[in-house]
């Protein structure tokens, strides 16, 4: 969800506007998900990088977190939604922490869509806190398929991603789902994500509906016997 400050900054607004302008664009769009039936939506909320901003920025995206939380989990139960974090929420405060951990269990009965946040988070150090799971699990060499992998990262039991989307022109996956994204599809668009309406939504979930995936096999022919 990339473009809210440059979103901000071409309208002369503080940079905590774009934030809170994409935070609206974010909830439009985990509805619409939810509606057309998508089994699982994954949000790169934080990344393990954003620490690096400006205290100030990481405050204010903080606040605009626990807010979002606490006022959207009413939201969520009546949607059936099912929320999940990704991510090393262990750097989070902790009392966002606690939050996240009740959002969890509230929501962990529901059977609609899954909406996983990823918080604080970063492909490579997911795959290395795997790799150290594997260690500490004592898994042997030859037990250890992509499978059993699978099972130790973050998004286990949740399916890979069919398609990711990116707005705001930036043509690179930045360090996210790394792992899972594999064979997934990719949608770039130039639109700043707080210009990502329900349409531009739309319009990325019919292009990839357009797409051929044959996972790195020859496509079947539709007159084969």
């Amino acid at each position: 969800m990339d473009g809210n400050g440059r979103w901000a900054a071409a309208r002369g607004l503080p940079r905590v506007e774009g934030h809170r302008r994409g935070v609206e664009r974010s909830k439009e769009v985990i509805e619409v998900a939810a509606e057309l039936g998508i089994k699982a939506l994954t949000i790169y909320t934080f990344s393990m990088e954003n620490w690096q901003r400006p205290s100030s920025e990481v405050t204010t995206l903080m606040k605009l977190l626990e807010l979002y939380l606490k006022k959207e989990i009413d939201g969520l139960m009546r949607n059936g939604i099912v929320f999940k974090t990704i991510g090393d929420i262990r750097r989070l405060p902790g009392h966002i922490q606690n939050i996240i951990r009740e959002a969890e269990e509230r929501t962990s009965s529901n059977k609609g869509m899954t909406l996983v946040t990823a918080l604080s988070y970063s492909g490579r150090s997911e795959i290395l806190r795997a790799v150290k799971k594997v260690l500490y699990a004592g898994v042997k060499p030859e037990e250890l398929t992509e499978e059993v992998f699978n099972s130790y990262l973050d998004t286990a039991g949740i399916p890979a991603p069919d398609l990711i989307i990116r707005t705001s022109g930036e043509m690179r996956i930045s360090n996210f789902l790394l792992w899972q994204a594999a064979y997934s599809e990719f949608y770039f668009t130039e639109t700043l994500w707080p210009d990502f309406t329900k349409d531009e939504f739309l319009l990325a979930i019919q292009d990839y509906q357009r797409r051929e995936r044959r996972f790195g096999a020859i496509p079947v022919r539709s007159d084969a016997p």
